[in-house]
């Protein structure tokens, strides 16, 4: 498979397309959540909401987590070396932490000044989740 995207001269980019198709799912949908738990659409019920944007988010994280093991498996020396993509790890490892914290403290029940700035670090971690990303491609 990792050969074939090497021949194709559109693989690759198409497979980009689904990693920001991924990341657009996701961050999409944490900041809706996010503006919920702030106080927007207060008619909308926030179990519904979460449900929804939890599955849609939970989906972009798969489409931008297989797709870009697929894009690291095409040169994984290159981006173990750089120093943005071990930081985006990190920054992805710091995401889930703070995601597990946002869940343990039940905090969509609770919608308190916590539970918002957990929803505030979150999305700041995924802005430089996305930021080093594109950064990536320029080290």
């Amino acid at each position: 498979m990792l050969t074939a995207l090497g021949s194709h001269p559109w693989a690759y980019p198409m497979l980009e397309v689904v990693h920001l198709f991924g990341i657009a799912l996701l961050l999409g949908n944490l900041v809706l959540l996010e503006l919920r738990v702030f106080g927007l659409g207060p008619t909308l019920p926030v179990d519904a909401l979460a449900r929804l944007s939890q599955t849609l988010a939970g989906l972009g994280f798969v489409l931008a987590a297989v797709s870009g093991l697929t894009m690291f498996g095409t040169m994984p020396g290159e981006l173990l070396a750089n120093r943005v993509f071990t930081a985006k790890m990190a920054l992805i490892l710091l995401a889930g932490c703070n995601a597990g914290l946002f869940h343990a403290r039940d905090s969509l029940r609770k919608l308190d000044a916590t539970a918002r700035g957990l929803m505030v670090v979150s999305t700041v971690i995924w802005l430089l989740v996305l930021t080093c990303g594109r950064w990536i491609g320029y080290t």
